[in-house]
């Protein structure tokens, strides 16, 4: 077995001189320059870091391309400097077998097996062009450039420069999956609801809620201006938002109930408009407007031209009953929940990626905050539906979100009847490590301390002390147990169909 390895090093080191003394060969010319500068610039990855800033800088498949790219380039130097280098040790070429014009000075002193600077190339560009193809392809006589210029310029022997262009291709298959490319959302769906049109007003009473948010004195002045024959109430400090609103639902002669406020206040104002059949005219002024959002009412333009033309549709509706024990008083609180409910610190997760995001945009600042967040984070120990269960986090969208992991960002069907589950779990082994893995990695779509359902109720029950329920962004202490259902087509809301 020894001799065998023996004649094939020799073999490998005949092939070696005999191709580099080919390449001694070729005469001198501006591509000695080309190659030593090119050289150059790839080492410690300064080429392939500049690439990615520019790509970054271009969203969608550009700035995942160079997020793979990156990760396969780190894998590559590591396996490459800390594991090969060192199992590897090998002489470089010598000064004598190339021209004094062309040979690498100061020669790097490290190992000569494997080429580091062509594992980065390589990894770097495989994968790139697993995201983006058509990127990878420009990229990849560049990236071949500089794994030539290490023999051209006597750094490596070429079968140096073979082996690490292998560990580069074999990390960038081995991140494949890491942050993989998101599948499309699908279309938006609305279903059509009748609704009466309210173009001056007429009949449509407007709560104001003037406590917080984006609420100005010109705003009441802007509204009346809009519906000058609407009926509005200004929620003011001290004032009791739940029973303001439904004193304007009440009012003689409301066909339509308006809202000005975030999701807090959208919720009450649903909840009166359920349980007195009108439609509901949502206007986005609040901190949070996520159901704005998704019924397509984010500006205020989009919602009047569909409040002025009658324009509705079905929207479903969350129920949470909330059986809760506070200071020894017990009751049941039930709510209407228009997006989200969760259990543990998902609430934390999602204010430190709302935060850290006009920074760092959307895909890393929800790694910065996954990271922050489970290092130091303390499962929650409940049963839902009966089974027990350590978690993290316990996630509940009032609809099928997108994407599909743990950064649900868009609800594009409004009426589908499900409850959106996301469960990250405690219960197995090294859950904690895998969960950070999993977020470093962008796997927590497939990762096993990760569960994806959905339902169309749920119950869940405290362990020993009560739970703190976040519903729609307000939190909800003391509850033993709550149950979760899904009102159907429950509420008219005005929203642009198309």
């Amino acid at each position: 077995m020894r001799s065998t390895l023996q004649w094939g090093s020799r073999r490998i080191g005949r092939l070696d001189r005999a191709a580099v003394r080919l390449v001694s060969r070729w005469p001198e010319g501006r591509h000695d320059d080309v190659l030593k500068s090119l050289s150059r610039a790839a080492t410690k990855g300064k080429l392939w870091f500049a690439v990615a800033g520019v790509c970054a800088a271009f969203p969608g498949k550009p700035r995942n391309a160079a997020i793979h790219g990156l990760l396969a380039l780190g894998v590559a130097s590591a396996v490459t400097n800390l594991g090969f280098k060192t199992l590897l040790p090998r002489t470089r070429p010598l000064p004598e077998l190339l021209p004094a014009f062309r040979f690498v000075n100061p020669q790097p002193t490290s190992s000569s097996m494997p080429s580091g600077h062509s594992a980065s190339a390589v990894a770097f560009t495989l994968g790139v062009a697993l995201v983006d193809p058509r990127l990878g392809v420009a990229l990849a006589p560049v990236a071949a450039g500089v794994a030539y210029s290490r023999i051209h310029t006597g750094a490596h022997w070429p079968s140096d420069v073979v082996l690490g262009s292998a560990i580069g291709a074999g990390a960038a298959l081995l991140t494949r999956r890491w942050w993989p490319a998101r599948p499309p959302i699908p279309a938006t769906d609305r279903s059509a609801a009748e609704a009466p049109a309210v173009g001056d007003g007429e009949g449509l009473s407007i709560a104001v809620n003037a406590l917080g948010g984006s609420y100005s004195p010109e705003t009441e002045t802007q509204l009346r201006e809009i519906f000058p024959n609407s009926h509005i109430s200004l929620i003011s400090d001290g004032d009791d938002v739940v029973a303001e609103i439904r004193a304007a639902a009440t009012r003689p002669g409301t066909k339509a109930l308006g809202v000005w406020g975030g999701d807090g206040t959208v919720g009450a104002a649903a909840a009166a408009a359920v349980e007195h059949s009108l439609p509901l005219l949502v206007l986005p002024g609040g901190t949070l407007n996520h159901f704005a959002r998704d019924v397509d009412a984010r500006s205020l333009e989009g919602a009047l031209k569909a409040a002025k033309t009658g324009t509705a549709a079905w929207t479903d509706l969350g129920h949470v009953s909330a059986a809760r024990g506070i200071d020894g008083q017990a009751g049941t609180t039930e709510l209407m929940m228009l997006n989200t409910a969760s259990v543990g610190v998902y609430p934390n997760l999602v204010r430190r990626r709302e935060r850290l995001q006009p920074a760092l945009g959307k895909p890393l600042a929800g790694l910065v905050a996954g990271l922050r967040t489970f290092a130091a984070a303390r499962p929650t120990t409940l049963r839902i539906d009966g089974v027990p269960h350590k978690l993290w986090i316990l996630y509940l969208g009032r609809g099928r979100y997108y994407p599909r992991d743990l950064a649900p960002l868009m609800r594009p069907v409004l009426d589908d009847g499900v409850l959106d589950i996301r469960m990250v779990t405690a219960d197995e082994p090294f859950a904690r490590l895998r969960l950070l893995w999993a977020v470093l990695t962008g796997t927590v779509g497939t990762s096993k301390v990760t569960h994806f359902a959905e339902a169309a109720e749920l119950s869940i029950e405290g362990s020993g002390e009560p739970l703190v329920i976040a519903v729609d962004g307000e939190p909800l202490p003391g509850v033993r147990n709550a149950q979760f259902t899904v009102k159907r087509r429950a509420l008219r809301v005005y929203s642009p169909l198309s």
